[in-house]
């Protein structure tokens, strides 16, 4: 597989397309007025205890309160879960920690108190952060988790030899400072290299706690990366084939950093300097573009369609133009063999995240049932978000929850339809018409003898009550006794509507 990074970098904003095999597989956004708040570390303050919901929230110095579970908190020294957002891995034994049982949220956190705490994810829509006190820092080979006392392995590094071979370098650099989680990178790499690293975090974790001391809550303690320094420290590996820059002082500020944490990889970064912008130039914009659309076709010309709701989102695979040659069952098994990866892709591209509902075509034979779940299962490898995806029932769908960290792409460049309010449908000429008589109805009795009813419409809904309701119109008005007049207007909504006497 082949990986290009191609970056876009204006004053008002940094883009980023993440590509494999020439096919937009992430697309990044950070707009300088909207910078994310994961990874930042704050000294908080709770706000409020809600021993009903083992939770407290937190004020942080954000418009909303931060949100935080008492799974995510706790006094005692304990072995923490993996930081949302890092890789899947595998526990394996260093120091165990004191066990003991989890106390309630109220018997740890009290109005007022303050605390150092992470955030996991970025407000969501109404939801304000998620937070945990279990601080992560990543780094290039390892995150280093300061209130951690294990040691983790990255599950991608699949190589027996070489996951014997860091494990024990691991052991060997451990400390009481902390856990940490050996990432994909530091696959082959030297133990001085993971030990730098180690050394590095260890640092900026005692800077982190001397600032702490001395700030008062609510205050921002330590910022997280930007968004182009996070890609290159989080994506770019010596499997890299390019990385491209368009813009003159990130190119060098890149290079700098490279320079400083994996010199050998310098010379992959290029800086582009054509007329043309970037994304046009590489063909990135049109498939940005398809990312938002409802529906995906398929090169054997079926296709996939994605519906996003409060509650979950749901895809759906159809033959579409696809007739296949031999027998309905290998139409249908072929199809829903190329919408399996297909999928997958989608789901990372937009940034899909909670419950996700699949609804493959019906297929009879059980061996293909296996295979197509068998492909989604290999395309979700190449998933950084961690997945949880159960087998494909009797029904056909496939029910499996992705992580969910981040706004998705549509909430991040799309804006609901002020019209629809984001249903996507608005009323038909047909039902609009139908109103406005029933109104017009209403109104008459309102009206002083003699006046006539004007009504101000939309041109299209106009058009359509002179054209095909004329009858409709001309039997109301021998019914209520007036004239009714129908004045077409630009300026209105296709549903909204102006009933007044002249």
């Amino acid at each position: 597989m082949q990986q290009d990074i191609f970056i876009n970098s204006t004053p008002q904003e940094s883009r980023i397309a993440i590509v494999e095999d020439k096919a937009l597989a992430e697309f990044l956004v950070e707009r300088r007025q909207e910078r994310g708040i994961v990874g930042n570390i704050y000294k908080g303050k709770v706000a409020r205890v809600l021993p009903g919901m083992q939770a407290a929230f937190v004020e942080i110095g954000m418009d909303k309160a931060a949100f935080l579970h008492v799974s995510d908190f706790s006094t005692a020294y304990e072995a923490a879960s993996p930081p949302p957002g890092s890789e899947d891995e595998i526990i394996f034994e260093g120091p165990k920690p004191s066990s003991h049982r989890r106390l309630p949220i109220e018997r740890q956190l009290s109005r007022g108190q303050e605390i150092l705490v992470q955030v996991a994810k970025d407000p969501l829509g109404m939801k304000g952060a998620r937070i945990t006190s279990y601080i992560s820092l990543p780094g290039r080979y390892l995150v280093f988790m300061p209130t951690s006392t294990h040691v983790g392995i990255s599950r991608r590094i699949e190589d027996d030899k070489e996951r014997k071979r860091l494990k024990e370098i691991a052991l060997s650099v451990l400390s009481k400072e902390g856990g940490f989680i050996l990432r994909t990178a530091c696959e082959g790499r030297s133990k001085r290299e993971i030990q730098r690293d180690l050394a590095f975090l260890t640092k900026l974790w005692r800077g982190v706690q001397k600032k702490a001391e001395g700030a008062t809550a609510p205050s921002l303690i330590h910022q997280d990366l930007d968004l182009i320094s996070r890609t290159i420290r989080d994506f770019f590996t010596t499997d890299t084939h390019l990385v491209v820059m368009d813009h003159v002082k990130e190119y060098r500020r890149i290079l700098d950093f490279v320079g400083h944490f994996m010199p050998r990889l310098k010379s992959k970064i290029t800086l582009y300097s054509q007329a043309e912008p970037i994304m046009d130039h590489y063909g990135i914009e049109e498939q940005i573009a398809k990312a938002l659309e409802r529906k995906i076709w398929l090169h054997s010309g079926g296709y996939i369609t994605i519906e996003r709701t409060e509650a979950l989102t749901a895809i759906d695979i159809n033959t579409g133009r696809f007739v296949g040659k031999r027998n309905q069952e290998e139409t249908v098994f072929k199809t829903n063999l190329e919408a399996a990866p297909e999928i997958v892709r989608q789901l990372r591209l937009r940034n899909v995240g909670g419950i996700i509902i699949i609804d493959f075509i019906d297929m009879e034979k059980e061996a293909n049932r296996k295979k197509v779940y068998d492909a989604l299962k290999e395309a979700i490898k190449k998933d950084k978000a961690r997945t949880n995806i159960l087998k494909i029932s009797e029904l056909g769908l496939v029910e499996m929850t992705r992580q969910r960290t981040r706004e998705s792409l549509e909430n991040v460049l799309l804006s609901a339809c002020p019209y629809c309010e984001g249903r996507g449908r608005i009323k038909s000429h047909v039902t609009i018409a139908y109103e406005i008589l029933r109104a017009i109805k209403r109104e008459k009795n309102h009206l002083e003898d003699g006046k006539r009813i004007q009504v101000r419409v939309h041109p299209d809904i106009a058009n359509f009550l002179y054209d095909d309701e004329s009858r409709s119109l001309d039997n109301l008005e021998r019914e209520i006794n007036r004239k009714i007049i129908i004045k077409a207007s630009e300026e209105l909504h296709h549903q909204k509507y102006e009933i007044s006497a002249i």
